[in-house]
């Protein structure tokens, strides 16, 4: 039986390569990040062979057993090997009706958008919830368009799923994408390049609970770049 996406829900992206000592580093990382308060940790790291990225998956996801939802991108063979509770699809990954084909009903499906019409295509085909972005520049995609906070809340106008904001997200930034109608934030560095990781997920929880209790046209849109 497959879990729910909590809401507000604060989702962590992995990648080993912020912590000092590579995956081991990563793995206290990730500990440290869930007892703050994360309760999404997505698995991605691309550059892993198979057989490496179901390793450290699966020593994730003995860090988060029965503490945060574990979620691996692109790879549903490596998400139902390590007993993860989701797989996150890119936009370039496999149509969504192809991994239900594989998973069944045991993982949440999740889609990565950057458009309206991509955030509708993918709810249309049944994607459990979105990661919409990029939101703000990112050091992960220093070079991507940002889409700022008008397509969150055009999102939230236009689709029932829940979806989360994604893309150069802080705790000084956090209030604009709930209020543009965000279900909660995925962050990268905010977290892993912290000295502190548990203490910056903490930080971050703290904002991202007090706007998501907070009216949700409290913050204008602001406009990304294209």
């Amino acid at each position: 039986m497959k879990s729910r996406i909590p809401a507000p829900s604060l989702c962590l992206v992995t990648d080993r390569r912020l912590c000092s000592s590579g995956s081991q580093g990563l793995e206290k990382a990730v500990a440290g990040a869930v007892r703050g308060g994360v309760d999404l940790v997505q698995v991605r790291e691309k550059d892993l062979s198979g057989v490496r990225l179901l390793e450290l998956a699966g020593r994730l996801r003995r860090v988060t057993e029965g503490s945060a939802l574990l979620f691996v991108n692109g790879r549903v063979d490596v998400a139902l090997a390590c007993g993860a509770d989701g797989v996150q699809l890119g936009e370039d990954a496999i149509p969504v009706e192809a991994a239900r084909r594989v998973a069944g009903d045991a993982l949440i499906v999740g889609r990565s958008v950057h458009t309206l019409e991509g955030a509708l295509e993918a709810e249309q085909a049944g994607a459990d919830f979105l990661f919409v972005g990029t939101v703000f520049p990112s050091g992960s995609h220093p070079d991507g368009e940002t889409v700022g906070t008008q397509l969150l809340s055009e999102v939230s106008k236009r689709v029932r799923i829940p979806f989360l904001g994604v893309g150069g997200i802080d705790s000084s930034r956090v209030s604009q994408v709930m209020a543009a109608g965000a279900s909660g934030a995925a962050v990268i560095s905010a977290i892993l390049s912290a000295p502190d990781p548990r203490e910056a997920a903490s930080y971050l929880r703290g904002a991202m609970d007090e706007a998501w209790r907070k009216p949700a046209t409290a913050v204008a849109p602001v406009t990304g770049t294209r």
